[in-house]
C-alpha cells in the first residue's frame, strides 16, 4: 500500500534526512522512500556537485575535505527549509557540529546503521569514494565508523541497513516513521 507524507503524522511537514557511513543505501534508499512517500527526493553530494560545478572526488583532490565539508555544510542548510523532502547526506554531513544541529533542530533524522562488512561490499562496486582511493574499503569504514558512529547515533530514528533488497530498509523506515 502506498503512503502519503500526511498518513504518518509523527514527522508531516518536515523533511527527512538520512545520514550513515557511505554505502549505507541513503541515495538508492533515499529515491525509494522519497517515491513511497510521494515527496521530492535530493542528494546532497550532487547538489554540491552542481553548485561546485565538479565532483566530490575533484573537489577534495583540488580544495582537499575542509573546503568540501565547508560546502557540504551550505549546501545542507539551503536543502534542510522546512518543506518535506527526503535528503540523502555524504557520510560525513551529519558529524559537522553545525549542520547536525540544524539536521536534528529542522528535520527527522534517520541512521541508516550498516556493518563495515556490508559497506564494504557495496562500496566495491564503485571507484567514487575520494576517502577510500588507495586504501583497503573494510579497514577504512571499520575505523570511520569507529569515529563516526557515535554521531550517527543521535539520529532520531535508527534503522539497520542489512545485505537485503533497498526495498527491506525503506519498509524498516515506514514503520518508524508510524511510531
Amino acid at each position: 500500500m502506498l503512503q502519503t507524507h500526511a498518513q504518518l503524522n509523527s514527522w508531516t511537514g518536515k523533511p527527512i534526512v538520512l545520514v550513515g557511513l557511505m554505502g549505507a543505501g541513503k541515495t538508492t534508499v533515499g529515491r525509494r522512500l522519497a517515491q513511497r512517500l510521494r515527496l521530492p527526493f535530493v542528494d546532497a553530494d550532487a547538489e554540491i556537485e552542481s553548485a561546485a560545478g565538479m565532483s566530490v572526488t575533484d573537489i577534495f583532490a583540488k580544495f582537499g575535505e575542509p573546503h568540501f565539508r565547508d560546502g557540504e555544510r551550505r549546501v545542507i542548510a539551503r536543502l534542510v527549509d522546512g518543506t518535506p523532502k527526503v535528503i540523502a547526506t555524504g557520510g560525513g554531513a551529519f558529524i559537522n557540529d553545525e549542520t547536525r544541529a540544524l539536521i536534528l533542530d529542522q528535520a527527522i533524522s534517520i541512521w541508516l546503521d550498516a556493518a563495515p562488512a556490508v559497506l564494504a561490499d557495496r562500496v566495491r562496486r564503485r571507484d567514487t569514494r575520494p576517502l577510500l582511493r588507495g586504501k583497503d574499503p573494510l579497514a577504512t569504514l571499520t575505523d570511520l565508523a569507529k569515529v563516526r558512529n557515535p554521531f550517527y547515533a543521535l539520529a532520531q530514528i535508527r534503522v539497520s541497513s542489512v545485505a537485503a533488497p533497498h526495498e527491506t530498509t525503506v519498509e524498516a523506515i515506514l514503520k518508524a516513521l508510524r511510531k
